[in-house]
C-alpha cells in the first residue's frame, strides 16, 4: 500500500471514528454482537454453544487429549469443480473422495476465501485480513518488501504450540521465502514442501509456453538472480533449512504433490505414534496452472486435460490422507477441513477449474472468493448436513483455537477478523455464527455480504475473454453501491439497488462501520 493510500484510509477512519454511532455499533440490520472492540462482532447461538462444548468435553472425557485439526488446501480450485459442487465426473474429472466427505460432513455453500492465494494462506493463519497484516498480495519474483509482516504476527500454529501441538505444513507455502518469513520460523515445527507456486517452477522449463524465457539463457539468467527458491525444502523449528531436492524438469514440478503426499501419508503415522495432538496444514501444489500431469494421472481424468487430470490426482490425496489418518486409529479425533485457496484462474484457460459464479481468482465477484467448504469428523459432524451459512476461511483460526481449548489465547491487542464456529460446526442444526464477510482486493475495500445480500463499492470488469487477472479494471461504483440479491441473482449480474431493496443504506453503514476498525488498528504496510 502506498503512502497515498494509507493516508487516505487514516482519514476515512478517523472521519467515521469520529461519529460514536459508527465506531462500535452496527446498523439496524444487524444481530451481531460485539464482546471486543477487537474482536469481529458475532452472532450468539447460545443452545448450540453448549451442545458443541458438550460434544466435545464427552470426546476429550473418552480420549484425554485435545483432537487433532488437519487442513487440506487446494490451489486454485473452482467452487464448481468437486461432483458434491455440481463438477465432478460431469466435467470430466470424478471427485469421489472430496464427494464423500461432504456425504458425511457438513458441506457449506457459502465459504469466502481471499481473492489470491499469499492474502488467503496468510489470513487462515493469522485470523487477520490481509490489509491488517501487509500481506495483501502474493510475494513474486522481484518484489523487495520492506520489513517482515510475521514479526509481528501471532500464528495459529505458534499458539497451538504452545499449548502441546506438533505442527506440521506440507506442500505450497507462498507466504515469504525470506529468512524469519519461512514456515518453520513463524510457527511451525516442521515444514516439508515448496515456497512458491508451480508455475514459478516449471516455468523455468516449460519452453513450449515461455519460449522467450526458457530459449534466452541471458533472460532466465536474470531471473535466476532474483534468489528464488528452486527446490523441495525441509526446514524445522530452531533446525537447519535443507533443499532436499533441486527443480530440474517440468516432471520434477509434476511429481510434486505425491512426493509431499508420501510425506503426509509417513507424517501422520509418526504423529499418531507421538501421542500428542497435532496440526497438519496439507497444502496442495496442484491445481494451479501451469498443470503437468504426474505420470500415474496422466489422461486418468475423463477429458483428458492437464487440469482435470491434477483434480483427479489431488482427489486421489485427499482419500489416502484420511484413509492414513483412519489406519493410524486417530480418525475419530481429528477435525478436517477441505478448501480452495480462492476461486478458479480463469485466465488459464482450458488449463483452468470452473465455477458457476461470475469472476475469477483475483476479484471480488463470487467468482473469484466463493470456494467449496467441507468440514469432516467422524462421529462429531452430523453426516449430510449442508448450509449455506457464512463461513470465511479466516474463521478457521478462531475455530481450531477453540476446539484446542485454548480460545482464551487468541490475541486482544489487534483486530483479530476471524469468528468462532465451532458451535456451527459441530452442533446437529448448527448455524453460522458469522453475519457478513468483508471483500478487499489487496488495499482496496470492494464489497460485503451480508445475509443474502451483497454490496459493491468498487467492481472489477473484464475487457477481454476470461483474463480477470491480465485484462481487466476496477472502477467506482457511481453515484450508488451495487446491491445484489444472490438468492434471485447468483451471478451478480443485475443490481437490485434501493428501488427494489430497503437495506442499501444500513448495509452501507455497516461497511463504514468495519472501515472504522482502522482507526485504532491501522493497516500495516510491507512494502507490497
Amino acid at each position: 500500500m502506498n503512502l497515498k493510500k494509507l493516508r487516505t484510509l487514516a482519514l476515512q477512519a478517523a472521519v467515521l471514528a469520529a461519529i460514536p454511532s459508527l465506531t462500535l455499533a452496527q446498523s439496524v440490520l444487524s444481530k451481531a454482537e460485539r464482546t471486543s472492540e477487537s474482536m469481529e462482532p458475532a452472532l450468539v447461538h447460545a443452545d448450540q454453544q453448549a451442545a458443541a462444548q458438550q460434544k466435545l468435553d464427552a470426546l476429550y472425557s473418552q480420549i484425554g487429549k485435545r483432537p487433532n485439526i488437519v487442513w487440506l488446501v487446494v490451489d486454485d480450485m473452482g467452487y464448481g469443480d468437486p461432483g458434491a459442487y455440481g463438477g465432478g465426473a460431469m466435467i470430466g474429472a470424478a471427485t469421489p473422495n472430496m464427494d464423500r466427505l461432504a456425504a458425511a460432513g457438513l458441506k457449506l455453500t457459502s465459504t469466502y476465501s481471499q481473492p489470491t492465494c499469499t492474502p488467503t494462506r496468510s489470513a487462515i493463519l493469522t485470523g487477520r485480513l490481509p490489509v491488517r497484516t501487509g500481506l495483501t498480495r502474493p510475494i513474486l519474483a522481484g518484489d523487495h518488501i520492506t520489513k517482515n509482516p510475521w514479526a509481528d504476527e501471532i500464528s495459529l500454529p505458534k499458539l497451538l504450540g504452545d499449548a502441546g501441538y506438533t505442527t506440521v505444513l506440507s506442500g505450497k507455502w507462498h507466504v515469504g521465502e525470506a529468512e524469519g518469513m519461512r514456515p518453520h520460523e513463524v510457527g511451525f515445527d516442521e515444514f516439508y514442501g515448496y515456497y512458491p507456486a508451480q508455475k514459478e517452477l516449471s516455468q523455468a522449463f516449460d519452453k513450449r509456453r515461455y519460449p522467450d524465457l526458457v530459449l534466452n539463457p541471458e533472460r532466465l539468467a536474470m531471473l535466476q538472480s532474483e534468489g528464488g527458491s528452486e527446490a523441495l525444502v525441509h526446514g524445522t523449528k530452531g533446525g537447519a533449512t535443507e533443499e532436499v531436492q533441486k527443480i530440474d524438469s517440468i516432471e520434477d514440478v509434476a511429481e510434486g504433490d505425491r512426493i509431499v503426499k508420501e510425506f503426509t501419508v509417513k507424517k501422520i503415522a509418526d504423529l499418531a505414534k507421538a501421542g500428542k495432538p497435532f496440526f497438519l496444514e496439507h497444502a496442495f501444489m496442484k491445481v494451479h496452472g501451469d498443470n503437468h500431469a504426474s505420470k500415474e494421472f496422466e489422461g486418468k481424468s475423463g477429458s483428458k486435460y492437464p487440469y482435470k487430470d491434477a483434480v483427479v490426482e489431488v482427489d486421489a490425496y485427499v482419500g489416502e490422507i484420511v484413509e492414513a489418518l483412519d489406519k493410524a486409529g486417530v480418525l475419530e479425533n481429528t477435525f478436517i477441513f477441505v478448501t480452495s485457496d480462492n476461486g478458479p484462474d480463469m485466465g488459464q484457460w482450458p488449463d483452468s477449474g470452473f465455477t458457476p459464479f461470475k469472476g475469477s481468482k483475483t476479484t471480488p465477484w463470487e467468482g473469484g472468493v466463493r470456494v467449496p467448504g467441507i468440514a469432516y469428523w467422524k462421529g462429531m459432524i452430523k453426516p449430510g448436513r449442508e448450509s449455506e451459512g457464512l463461513f470465511d476461511l479466516m474463521d478457521l483460526y478462531n475455530t481450531s483455537l477453540a476446539l484446542a481449548g485454548i480460545k482464551d489465547k487468541i490475541p486482544t491487542d489487534r483486530y483479530i477478523d476471524g469468528i468462532d464456529q465451532a458451535s456451527f460446526l459441530l452442533a446437529d442444526d448448527g448455524q453460522s455464527n458469522r453475519e457478513k464477510v468483508y471483500i478487499w482486493a489487496q488495499t482496496d475495500l470492494m464489497a460485503m455480504r451480508m445475509y443474502e445480500y451483497k454490496i459493491h463499492l468498487k467492481v472489477v470488469e473484464l475487457k477481454g475473454n476470461w483474463l480477470w487477472t491480465d485484462m481487466s479494471t476496477i472502477s467506482d461504483v457511481g453515484l450508488a453501491p451495487w446491491l445484489f440479491n444472490l438468492y434471485i441473482d447468483p451471478k451478480e449480474e443485475y443490481p437490485v439497488g434501493h428501488r427494489l431493496n430497503a437495506f442499501l443504506a444500513p448495509m452501507a453503514a455497516e461497511m463504514k462501520a468495519h472501515a472504522a476498525t482502522f482507526k485504532k488498528y491501522p493497516p500495516k504496510n510491507i512494502g507490497l
